[in-house]
């Protein structure tokens, strides 16, 4: 792996959870207005189409093999989605945020299990760092709930979900991969919106929340993760992905609906500290300079 690719895979990265970030303030408003699984549908129906449009060869990319992987991927997805709206209902979303952040420990815990992966001392450092700070960032008390549990599910999808892509994402063309992902959670979020009688969306600012999250937060944001996971580790893209918070605290200060305050400086500080940390990795440089 060339540091030039892994540089521009963490710039990518970090610019994906900026605009995921900014999506979260986005769709607060629009998912009051439209159930949650009608709106995913739509937004991952769009996202879907706009790749297919943008290289309709790609449905020639897709065969049986790629599909045995790319639809059990993008399953992971839609149910980490489903199980994080679900508990958003029946949660704060502020502890939701928190919660479904654990992905940045289920990650390396779930490597380290089923793939015997080494994970390091300043992973682990690392990954202690960004929950602190996720919580210093999301947590204003706590309750164990029905939907705490449905949020933890959540990240436990999300997370088998990176470490998924991690293994076969350098396996796969990125861009049929990421179609087939996108068209999965599209059916069956679809599935679920049609079940209970689709709702379409409301008015303009619906609209505008499902079209800029369609291109930007979904065509653009997961064709850029497939292929970064292709040059890193799960455990690097999970801390980095948990900058998601950091922009989203950001942009709702921007836009008025946060206030900044020292606990939220230093909740984001130790992610970027931690995500930092996990760039200095010394195991990279030692890999590097020991390649014949």
């Amino acid at each position: 792996m060339s540091n030039r690719k892994r540089l521009w895979a963490v710039i990518g990265l970090i610019a994906v959870t900026a605009v995921w970030g900014a999506a979260f303030v986005l769709m607060k408003d629009a998912l009051e207005r439209q159930p949650v699984n009608d709106f995913l549908g739509t937004r991952f129906a769009i996202a879907t189409l706009i790749l297919i449009a943008i290289r309709p060869k790609v449905l020639k990319e897709i065969d049986l093999k790629m599909l045995s992987v790319a639809v059990p991927l993008g399953l992971l997805l839609t149910l980490g989605y489903i199980t994080q709206s679900t508990g958003l209902t029946h949660s704060t979303a502020a502890i939701t945020g928190f919660v479904t952040g654990l992905y940045v420990i289920f990650t390396p815990l779930l490597s380290a299990i089923f793939l015997k992966k080494v994970i390091t001392k300043i992973e682990w450092a690392a990954v202690l760092l960004a929950t602190i700070g996720l919580g210093l960032l999301s947590l204003r008390g706590w309750a164990i709930g029905f939907g705490e549990f449905l949020t933890l599910l959540c990240a436990l999808f999300f997370a088998l979900h990176i470490i998924g892509l991690g293994e076969w994402s350098s396996r796969f063309s990125t861009y049929p991969l990421t179609v087939v992902q996108l068209a999965t959670v599209t059916v069956f979020t679809g599935i679920a919106g049609f079940s209970n009688g689709y709702v379409t969306p409301p008015d303009g600012e619906v609209w505008k929340a499902i079209l800029i999250t369609a291109l930007f937060a979904t065509s653009a944001g997961f064709l850029i993760q497939t292929w970064a996971q292709a040059h890193m580790d799960a455990t690097t893209v999970a801390v980095i992905l948990t900058l998601e918070v950091v922009f989203a605290a950001l942009v709702a200060v921007i836009a008025g609906q946060e206030i900044l305050t020292a606990r939220t400086l230093v909740g984001g500080s130790l992610i970027v500290f931690a995500m930092i940390a996990m760039q200095v990795n010394p195991k990279y440089y030692l890999s590097t300079f020991t390649r014949k």
